[in-house]
């Protein structure tokens, strides 16, 4: 008993002397503002390993840099600097660099860090240097869920990587050209834009050469009002990860109950949380292409008001309105006419608002798209191929197509790589 009552009597001094100090703080400034103690500041830029890819004759740099988290804290990310071997017989000297925003991924190892670099692979054999981020949800902050399609956070990720890129590599000896494409396809394809809007807002000294953005959701809430209205699309597991990125990072509180029925419900955390599967192989696991097996009532429901709710932030994130391009942006906006994941009013919303902005947009493959204020619209219909091949993803064939043009004109090179259907898949 005297012990505990000295313990007591130790505590309560203690918080009497806090409360002293404070106090003292108070009077002797009693006009001051409370005192914030500021965040932890993350760790400077830095590269973490070298990985040789030898078959595509490239060295990748994974690297750390600071960056904010969505809630915008302070955070550490990652991504991958990927230098190919013409850069170094040319005496570490680039025709520039590509900042490769990556399209839809849930696997851990799906990321450009953990090894996962796709197309990005081959875009370096233009002897252009490539920074690719892993976005919030990826490598260093695997442990988190995925920032999924918030374009302003997955943007400025992708700015931040850029910016910190650029200084490792002069640290290590590297220069490049002036050039700098700004490419990503689906997610990417939204990520790109999104950089297109940042940059406008905030970074008045990053000049984009050109925006090759294929396939986007540019305006998430008309992309849920189509895909209410249709009742249906070819992946619901973007449409999934979409609600509960939005519902967690701009804290919603909505119940995951609230949203999806069984045994959806139950599958998300075994399927889609756990990063332990590809999409191909999830889909048919976690839900339906039917969203009436899935969604509940209120969910398909525009006009409750859990709908209303959701639709109050996508509009807080509408690419297609509320921000002003610069008048020299040279952007190519492809897209499948057909598609099943993202609708293609995505695109044409998109390019009207260039058009209010004052650009020109033209549709079909003309040459005149390298000047400033022009905006390309490539548009095909290509139609599913495989399971592996829906509708979505064949438009990524043109994508490519694009993003090979563009470079070659600007570079004055011809075609470095060209890829079929099935090379596309395997990547």
């Amino acid at each position: 008993m005297k012990k505990k009552l000295i313990l007591w009597l130790a505590a309560m001094m203690a918080v009497s002397s806090a409360t002293m100090i404070t106090s003292c703080c108070n009077e002797d400034n009693p006009s001051s503002e409370p005192v914030v103690v500021p965040e932890p500041q993350v760790p400077a830029a830095r590269i973490t390993e070298t990985i040789r890819k030898e078959e595509a004759k490239a060295t990748v740099y994974n690297f750390e840099y600071p960056s904010v988290d969505p809630y915008g804290k302070a955070v550490t990310l990652s991504g991958s600097i990927i230098v190919g071997d013409e850069v170094e017989t040319a005496g570490k000297q680039a025709a520039g660099m590509v900042l490769y925003n990556h399209f839809t991924v849930f696997h851990k190892d799906e990321c450009p860090t953990r090894g996962d670099l796709g197309i990005v692979l081959k875009v370096v054999g233009s002897k252009l240097i490539a920074v690719a981020p892993d976005y919030y949800g990826f490598g260093s902050t695997g442990d988190k869920n995925q920032a999924y399609c918030m374009s302003r956070s997955n943007s400025q990720s992708s700015v931040d990587a850029l910016l910190a890129a650029r200084q490792l590599l002069k640290e290590k000896g590297y220069k490049w050209g002036d050039y700098l494409f700004n490419l990503g396809y689906s997610e990417g394809g939204q990520t790109a834009m999104g950089v297109v809007r940042l940059v406008a807002e905030k970074y008045p000294d990053i000049k984009i050469t050109h925006t090759v953005a294929g396939a986007g959701t540019y305006d998430i809430g008309e992309t849920y009002r189509q895909i209410v209205s249709s009742g249906e699309t070819s992946m619901p597991s973007t449409v999934i990860s979409t609600l509960l990125a939005y519902n967690e990072y701009y804290k919603l509180g909505v119940k995951n109950s609230e949203m999806f029925l069984e045994p959806t419900l139950s599958n998300i955390p075994v399927y889609l949380l756990s990063k332990n599967y590809k999409r191909e192989d999830l889909e048919g696991k976690l839900a339906s292409t039917k969203i009436a097996d899935w969604f509940t009532p209120n969910l398909s429901n525009l006009k409750s008001d859990l709908s209303l709710k959701f639709m109050e932030v996508f509009e807080k994130d509408n690419l297609s309105k509320g921000w002003k391009p610069r008048g020299d942006e040279r952007i190519s906006l492809v897209h499948n006419k057909l598609d099943a994941c993202v609708p293609y009013a995505n695109t044409t919303q998109m390019a009207e608002f260039f058009k209010q902005a004052g650009f020109t947009v033209d549709e079909g493959r003309t040459e005149d798209r390298y000047v400033d204020g022009k905006v390309f619209v490539y548009s095909v219909n290509v139609p599913a191929l495989s399971a592996k091949m829906g509708t979505h993803e064949t438009a990524a064939l043109a994508f490519v197509a694009e993003l090979v043009i563009v470079v070659c004109h600007y570079l004055d090179i011809k075609p470095w790589f060209s890829l079929t259907a099935e090379e596309l898949e395997g990547v």
